[in-house]
């Protein structure tokens, strides 16, 4: 991972002004509080998991959800103001897609990355207006299961073509495998 001069001043800057949030017993301090901050999330989290199908609102709700545990403690704050710093920094939410994934790549071993793909990945597909996008009708147990209740509903499926194989019956009349065997085999030269 190649670290700029600029990107290392402002980081050592980050963490030496954040390390004195532990002095800070009963003060509330919100990381990413700043306008822009939630936004610059988001569009990390839609770098993550990219679908075109999902509106941004979905994404800015996952954002404001690895905001929270960011500021779960002081440890995560100083890590996630960090990250969030590097983000700002390379002007993430303007970079490419495939700038945005080779930027993601190098900070891979971060808390900060960690943190936030760890609730990406639970946190979107947990989302509601996601289940109704992909057409999950949620847990089936109060409609009486899915085996009783819901098992052939696959109106997404073609009706399955079910018919007996033509050599079916000489196999089960005389079940020798050499008598089965000789009935694939065919000389063609």
């Amino acid at each position: 991972m190649k670290i700029t001069r600029r990107e290392l001043l402002i980081s050592a800057g980050s963490l030496l002004a954040y390390s004195q949030l532990g002095s800070l017993a009963n003060a509330e301090v919100n990381i990413a509080a700043q306008p822009g901050d939630q936004e610059m999330i988001a569009s990390m989290c839609k770098a993550l998991y990219p679908h075109d199908r999902f509106p941004m609102n979905i994404y800015m709700d996952v954002a404001a959800g690895a905001i929270k545990k960011g500021n779960a403690d002081t440890g995560a704050k100083i890590s996630f103001r960090a990250g969030l710093d590097g983000l700002k920094i390379n002007s993430f939410d303007k970079m490419s897609f495939k700038k945005q994934t080779k930027y993601l790549n190098s900070i891979a071993n971060t808390p900060f990355f960690g943190l936030v793909r760890g609730h990406t990945v639970v946190a979107l597909y947990d989302h509601k207006e996601v289940h109704k996008i992909f057409g999950y009708q949620g847990a089936s147990f109060d409609r009486g299961g899915y085996k009783d209740g819901e098992y052939n509903d696959l109106t997404w499926l073609p009706e399955p073509r079910i018919e007996e194989h033509p050599d079916l019956t000489a196999f089960l009349d005389d079940s020798s495998p050499k008598k089965y065997a000789s009935l694939k085999i065919k000389k063609t030269f």
